[in-house]
């Protein structure tokens, strides 16, 4: 499949590409479960002494988020258990005299790739190859690492253009990543197969369902996919309200496949059957769907019943696949869908797969354990394409080079 790390020559002079994209809030870069995997994967590099250097980007140009690697060498070193040398420049004369100065064992990070020219248009990979990015950096290395699975369906420099001048090998992160992400695509189950619908972006999760719609023997709603199939169903739900901008658009763009796929496979879909909103006294109420007349204030999550229909299900499964959290759970009163599938994963015997960064942070926030999980992904885009079996620029040139 790949050549791994463990597949590297000694001593050799590194460059490794992870994702460790944050939060950003007052222009303090939040700590999350990117740098605690991508830790493993530079200290296995750091402990067999070879001279690593580390590329990552941080949000885009224009945007709050779009700030300097400096924070994020701090919290990698900490998960990591090494130092973590920066430097402000990505490839100009200070990051080249940092590079060269490394011993064994030593780790730089370079500062963001997205604040170089180069970087962020969309490419073919040997157009990438020839950039002033590649050219310049390339020379100054042995190998090339990809851990950046969940940056991995962007043909951006750092990601396409170095597999093609130095010998590609995947991270720690990349080899299960890719493993598990997969699995819906390639693997035979005996069976049953579950997906967790949920989350706010419809359009992605709609693809899905349409893609694989024969490897998954049932789909259980929530979120903003939830409500447009119940409205495609008939209910006065899945549009929107004053101060609400969340469903019109996306059923515009998707009700005609939402449509279909409630006609062709009906008995494969699960819809909410009761939905929970904020009461006047801030409370959480619960109604049920049959009883909704009109859409007069903001869904929030599923109900209690809607969960205790999901997870018999999920508890029969050989394999369920979770893409999107059914509520609004960063709100406790809200949370009782993405928890309570979460929960009936959990006891489960299954192979089990948690994607996407919001719905994955639930399993920490309400003290449940990654270890009851196959794998809890942080990918998202990515983790939508490998679901659909399409393939992501950057991991194919791991696989080809």
């Amino acid at each position: 499949m790949f050549d791994t790390l463990d597949d590297l020559d000694p001593d050799q002079r590194v460059l490794v590409r992870l994702d460790l994209n944050s939060p950003v809030e007052d222009g303090v870069v939040q700590d999350n479960r990117r740098f605690d995997r991508h830790a493993e994967t530079v200290r296995d590099l750091s402990e067999a002494d070879h001279r690593v250097a580390l590329m990552a980007h941080q949000g885009r140009p224009g945007g709050d988020d779009f700030v300097s690697l400096e924070q994020h060498a701090d919290i990698l070193a900490e998960h990591a258990g090494v130092d973590v040398d920066f430097v402000d420049s990505t490839f100009g004369d200070g990051a080249i005299a940092a590079i060269r100065d490394l011993e064994a064992g030593d780790v730089l990070l370079l500062e963001n790739t997205r604040m170089t020219d180069d970087e962020l248009p969309e490419k073919e990979p040997e157009a990438h190859s020839k950039s002033e990015f590649v050219q310049t950096l390339a020379p100054e290395f042995n190998a090339y690492v990809n851990d950046a699975y969940s940056a991995s369906h962007r043909a951006h420099a750092s990601l396409v253009g170095f597999p093609l001048v130095l010998p590609a090998f995947a991270g720690r992160v990349m080899v299960s990543e890719y493993e598990a992400n997969s699995a819906i695509a390639t693997k035979e189950f005996d069976g049953d197969v579950t997906m967790v619908v949920g989350g706010t972006k419809a359009t992605d999760v709609i693809s899905v369902m349409n893609a694989i719609g024969d490897k998954v023997d049932t789909f259980c709603l929530g979120g903003i996919a939830g409500e447009l199939f119940l409205r495609a169903a008939g209910n006065p739900v899945g549009e929107d309200i004053e101060g609400m901008d969340l469903f019109d658009d996306q059923w515009e763009t998707n009700h005609e496949t939402i449509e279909e796929l409630l006609d062709e496979r009906g008995d494969q879909i699960k819809l909410a059957v009761d939905l929970a909103y904020e009461d006047e006294n801030g409370e959480r109420a619960e109604s049920p769907v049959a009883s909704i007349t009109e859409k007069d204030r903001a869904f929030l999550d599923v109900g209690s019943d809607t969960v205790a229909e999901y997870a018999p299900l999920i508890r029969d499964s050989e394999a369920v696949f979770v893409k999107g959290a059914l509520g609004l759970f960063e709100d406790e009163r809200f949370a009782t869908g993405t928890v309570g599938v979460l929960e009936a994963i959990a006891e489960t015997d299954c192979f089990s797969v948690v994607g996407g960064g919001d719905t994955s942070r639930a399993i920490e926030m309400y003290g449940l354990s990654e270890d009851d999980f196959s794998h809890v992904s942080i990918a998202g885009g990515a983790y939508i394409r490998a679901l659909t079996g399409e393939p992501l620029v950057a991991v194919e040139l791991l696989k080809h080079t």
